[in-house]
């Protein structure tokens, strides 16, 4: 596994210094369906001012082992003397939910510092429970989680599990029913582009807007930012 200090970010100490800066832990590349390299978009991301970024490549058990066998490798290799740190994860997608904890632990024991799962989309036929199933299985993260119940939103919030408010299209259109749920349940949230090319990567500004869009304060969406880097050193 790969070892990080615990983040260090010029200005810490007043409000706006490492919010300023994007954490993101939801990108792809092209070991799935993105379009860049790990080099490139580690590079495209460090001067739009990023902090960090995650690799969460798409896998099912077909390719679990291949994609994190590359990025594993990548980001030891990239992680010297850059910018922006870069974390070796995956995205478990449209994996069976009976297959979810298998596969979290095999992600685990591959490597990857981050896992998220693909959750049930408004824009995609993801199987139903793949929510529940995921939450339960431990991932880190479950991304654009549709019309989430309050059930396992209140279930995220007993096992640690984050919520991610999205800026990619299509994803994004429950995001204030997500926002909504999580506030109320009081479970933790993050916010991810979901990048597949470079245009998808958003600045700080942008995020912080969509995720007023979703109906949160500005004290919540500085919360939301906070909650990326409390996660980033959890994991590493």
């Amino acid at each position: 596994m790969l070892k990080f200090s615990r983040f260090s970010f010029p200005g810490e100490e007043s409000p706006e210094g490492w919010i300023a800066k994007v954490i993101d832990l939801h990108t792809h590349t092209l070991f799935s369906d993105g379009v860049l390299i790990p080099a490139e978009l580690m590079r495209r991301a460090e001067v739009a001012g990023y902090r960090a970024i995650a690799f969460t490549d798409h896998a099912d058990h077909s390719n679990i082992e291949q994609i994190l066998r590359g990025v594993v490798t990548g980001c030891k290799a990239l992680n010297k003397g850059t910018g922006v740190r870069v974390i070796p994860g995956v995205e478990i997608t449209h994996a069976h939910p009976d297959d979810f904890d298998d596969l979290v632990k095999r992600a685990k024991a591959l490597g990857a510092q981050i896992v998220v799962a693909h959750g049930e989309t408004l824009v995609e036929p993801v199987r139903p429970g793949t929510n529940r199933a995921a939450i339960e299985a431990g991932v880190d993260i479950l991304a654009h989680p549709g019309l989430i119940t309050e059930e396992e939103v209140k279930l995220a919030a007993e096992r640690g599990v984050y919520l991610e408010i999205t800026t990619r299209k299509g994803h994004s259109l429950s995001n204030g029913h997500v926002a909504a749920l999580a506030m109320q349940c009081r479970a933790s949230m993050v916010c991810n582009t979901d990048s597949h090319a470079p245009g998808d990567l958003v600045p700080r500004e942008q995020a912080a807007r969509i995720l007023r869009g979703a109906g949160l304060e500005n004290k919540e969406v500085d919360r939301v930012f906070k909650n990326s880097k409390t996660l980033l050193e959890k994991v590493t």
